[in-house]
């Protein structure tokens, strides 16, 4: 954690760190920004420069694991040239290490007790962020099909796409298996049969991954 004190060069990322620091010590979040900025001996006016509000600021908690994920699969020298499906994988598998790092963060944001819409508000920018990338790798799906009819439409299929990225946030936050790896079995399954349907080949991976949730939730 930065040091509080008045030198302190103030950043997004600084402030980022105390406001998640103060959740995670208190099991609350800030009352208000006065008293937020008086402990952390900062002014006012330096917490505006960057959020205009404590919802902002959590927006772009999410906002900045998405980037986080998206600057490490870049650094990735084979990722370029991975197949889109391969691409959709490393991504899930990256932002679950990047959310399991801040997994006592992620837990108490998203507490079960808190109104499903304030919820989904938290995520609004995530959801951009990540429908955007997803509508990138239809659309390069679609340029590789010769024939119109198998092409895809990107907005519905970015749509399915944020739905199976709900699922595996709920998955992964009620998995309690070593180093999560239901939650990696999870993403191998749903992103294989998301890929076949898009392939008009889902039959069997449907099927497996009927057998996996049913296994996880019955057996």
């Amino acid at each position: 954690m930065a040091a509080k004190t008045s030198t302190t060069k103030i950043s997004k990322g600084i402030i980022i760190g105390w406001y998640m620091d103060f959740v995670l010590e208190h099991e609350t979040r800030p009352k208000s920004i006065y008293k937020f900025c008086k402990q952390n001996k900062i002014k006012e006016e330096d917490f505006y420069r960057f959020f205009g509000s404590f919802e902002s600021l959590q927006k772009e908690i999410w906002n900045s694991f998405y980037a986080n994920t998206m600057d490490l699969l870049q650094k990735n020298k084979e990722y370029a040239g991975f197949s889109n499906k391969d691409k959709m994988l490393s991504f899930f598998y990256t932002f679950f290490e990047i959310l399991t790092l801040n997994r006592s963060y992620v837990l108490f944001t998203l507490d079960s007790n808190r109104k499903m819409l304030d919820k989904m508000g938290e995520l609004k920018g995530l959801r951009s962020h990540f429908k955007d990338y997803t509508t990138e790798l239809i659309e390069e799906a679609n340029a590789g099909k010769t024939i119109r009819l198998t092409q895809r439409n990107p907005l519905f299929f970015s749509e399915g796409a944020w739905i199976q990225f709900l699922f595996l946030l709920k998955f992964w936050m009620d998995d309690t298996s070593a180093g999560f790896e239901k939650t990696d079995l999870a993403i191998e399954k749903s992103v294989t049969t998301n890929f076949d349907v898009f392939d008009n080949t889902p039959l069997d991976s449907l099927i497996d991954f009927g057998k996996f949730l049913y296994k996880e939730n019955f057996a």
